[in-house]
Order: C-alpha cells, then sequence, then structure tokens
C-alpha cells in the first residue's frame, strides 16, 4: 500500500478508525471522512503528515464530492475507497417506524454508498485502476427481526456493488463487500440495548475486534481477493480468516 491513496467513510470510530490505522501503517496516505471532527482529527494527529481529516455528512453528495475532490488534490489521486459509514438505527417493527428516521437509514446506508461510488468512479476510470470496498452485512442477505431500515440499505448497497461491478471491471476497477459479522463496536452496544432480535442477545465476546475487518480491508486491496470482485467476502468463513492471516 506503499504510496496509495486511501478514502475511508466513517472513519472516526470503530471499523473505519481500525481500518486508517492499519492502511496508515501498510503505508497508504489516508483520507479520514466523519461527522465527529474531534475524533477524525485525533486519529490523524496520531498518523501524521499522511492524514488528511475531512468533516463529511455522506448523505450529502455535495460533501462527498468535494471530499473525494480535496483526497485527490491533496495526495495526488486516489486509489480506495473503503464505504464504511452506517447507522443501524431505527430499531424496532415497522409498523411502529418513524419514515423520517427509516429514511434518514437510507439516506446514510444506501444513498452515502453511491455518493461515494459516484464521486470516486470517474477519478478511478481515468487513472485505469481502483478498488472500492463497501462494507456490507449478513442483513444485507437475509431478514433480521426490528432491522427493515438496515436490511433493505443494506440489501441495496450489495446490489449497488454488484452493479457497479458490472459495468467498471473492465475498466481496471475492482468493487466489492466486506461482510464482517458482528465486530465490537458501538453499534453493537446500540444493538445490545435494544433487546431485540438474536443478535442483541450476543455476549460481547462473541464479536469479533474492529482490527479483524481492519485487517481484511487491507488484504481485500490485493490480487488475493480478486475472486470476490463484484460479491462480499464474509469474515465468518474460516477460509478468509487464514488468508488474511487472523487466528
Amino acid at each position: 500500500m506503499v504510496g496509495k491513496t486511501i478514502l475511508i467513510t466513517g472513519a472516526s470510530r470503530g471499523i473505519g478508525a481500525a481500518a486508517a490505522r492499519e492502511f496508515a501503517a501498510a503505508g497508504a496516505n489516508v483520507a479520514l471522512l466523519a461527522r465527529s471532527t474531534d475524533h477524525i482529527a485525533d486519529i490523524a494527529g496520531e498518523i501524521g503528515e499522511k492524514a488528511l481529516a475531512i468533516p463529511c455528512d455522506v448523505s450529502r453528495h455535495s460533501e462527498v464530492e468535494a471530499a473525494v475532490a480535496a483526497t485527490a488534490r491533496t495526495f495526488g489521486g486516489l486509489d480506495v475507497l473503503i464505504n464504511n459509514a452506517g447507522v443501524i438505527d431505527p430499531i424496532g417493527d415497522l409498523s411502529d417506524a418513524d419514515p423520517d428516521a427509516w429514511g434518514r437509514a437510507i439516506d446514510i446506508n444506501l444513498k452515502g454508498v453511491m455518493y461515494g461510488m459516484h464521486a470516486a468512479l470517474p477519478g478511478m476510470i481515468a487513472q485505469g485502476h481502483g478498488t472500492i470496498i463497501t462494507v456490507s452485512s449478513g442483513a444485507a442477505h437475509g431478514p433480521v427481526e426490528g432491522w427493515t431500515a438496515y436490511c433493505s440499505s443494506k440489501a441495496g448497497a450489495y446490489m449497488l456493488t454488484r452493479g457497479a461491478d458490472l459495468e467498471n471491471r473492465s475498466k481496471g476497477l475492482r468493487i466489492m463487500g466486506l461482510s464482517p459479522g458482528t465486530v465490537a463496536t458501538e453499534m453493537q452496544r446500540e444493538i445490545k440495548a435494544s433487546g431485540i432480535n438474536a443478535v442483541s442477545q450476543l455476549d460481547w465476546s462473541d464479536h469479533v475486534p474492529p482490527e479483524w475487518p481492519a485487517k481484511t480491508l487491507v488484504w481485500m486491496c490485493t490480487p488475493e481477493a480478486d475472486a470476490y470482485m463484484g460479491l462480499d467476502v464474509s469474515l465468518r468463513e474460516q477460509t478468509i480468516r487464514e488468508q488474511v492471516g487472523l487466528v
């Protein structure tokens, strides 16, 4: 990853923050995007001159477009986009859902992914290479009680991955998703507090550390992951964990 430039959304905590550190440790330039400006500024300061903190709400197309442009301008291009920003709320029965809160999840989890792809694709196509990875979920592939907004948005994002791969693989781009399983992040605390469905009943020790998906994201930027273009890599699979070097 030496000399490569990576843009990560939702980089203020959890998987995004761990990924920023992992890519930087591998020698990459890293642009950290999040609404939590203080957190990304702290992480960027920790990483040093190869990091850039950019306040950004991924549900706003103009902000995402400006962030991609600023990254390319600062580091001379963009090699990898990690669509990581996401929310679990609202949790609860569809019949009781607040339509505005439900729509907000779609704005972040689905439209935010589209905005990232839309902003990054022209430059990647022009340079003839680039990798786009969207943090997916098992919820993209099957319904979970109380998670209609999350499941619907993640299913849509998975189809975006497939469609973007179909259109751009022949242009030299690598586009895929990562389904990390349950990860020890703030999102799992929100799920636990809801008390809804089997996921909320899991013990904290059942969740993998955020460093595991972070290391997997770096591995996915190598030719070893080419077989998964257009698909989700599942970190639940032992063969994937072995290839990444996780034990």
